[in-house]
């Protein structure tokens, strides 16, 4: 029996949560996998203190990782990892890059090597993005957006690579968007950014493969709650 439209509308909203002003941890969490599936792993999370990034890093504390929180903001990711801590019960070292200065990543590297003593995932989440159409984008706007997602994720990735990965294995996870599959009105440095992004993992996955390196993709479509649905929704 087909419910009436009114209906049908209203059980669709009873299923999706409000919009929030902030990121908040889960009231409550029902483990689809092992409470245990991550234990004992730490996860690099770029991009970390807010939407996204903030609940793949509460999913893995929940599931036992510990985890690296990082972003320009500090402040953000301090606040974030007192969150995050408090709801889970795992460790959480905020930290604070500039994807964009390799330098700043490698300092940040080491010290969560020197805290934790390995990095098993890699999570590329740091992202700039803001809507406007391509007639009135600026040549400094496009490439500032090239330079923080796509040169962002090649060079945490490198330095990875270089300080840990390389010699022992480990996960990377790019994220990326959906943006560019048919194209996008006032998107086009954010598609353009993450479909490079999206080739970087193809090349690198064969590049890395043989190095005990896995390297995907993962492409969300809009998702309520986040910074990013709040600045562009």
């Amino acid at each position: 029996n087909a419910r009436p439209p009114a209906m049908a509308e209203a059980a669709m909203a009873a299923r999706v949560p409000p919009d929030e002003d902030g990121d908040e941890c889960l009231p409550q969490y029902r483990h689809l996998l092992s409470p245990d599936l991550l234990a004992g792993q730490v996860a690099f999370i770029t991009g970390g203190g807010s939407g996204i990034g903030f609940r793949i890093a509460e999913i893995f504390m929940r599931h036992g990782c510990r985890t690296v929180i990082a972003s320009r903001n500090l402040q953000r990711v301090s606040e974030a990892s007192k969150k995050l801590m408090t709801a889970t019960g795992q460790q959480c070292l905020p930290l604070s890059i500039d994807v964009r200065q390799p330098q700043t990543i490698a300092a940040a590297v080491d010290e969560a090597l020197k805290e934790f003593q390995r990095i098993d995932i890699l999570i590329n989440g740091a992202a700039g993005n803001f809507l406007c159409p391509a007639s009135a984008l600026s040549f400094n706007a496009f490439k500032t957006v090239i330079d923080i997602d796509t040169m962002g994720t090649f060079n945490t990735s490198k330095v990875l690579f270089e300080k840990y990965f390389r010699d022992h294995g480990g996960v990377i996870v790019n994220i990326t968007a959906t943006l560019s599959y048919r194209g996008q009105a006032l998107q086009v440095h954010a598609g353009a950014a993450k479909a490079a992004i999206d080739a970087m993992t193809r090349h690198l996955a064969v590049e890395w493969g043989p190095n005990n390196i896995r390297v995907n993709s993962l492409a969300p479509g809009p998702i309520t709650g986040t910074e990013g649905f709040r600045r562009l929704g």
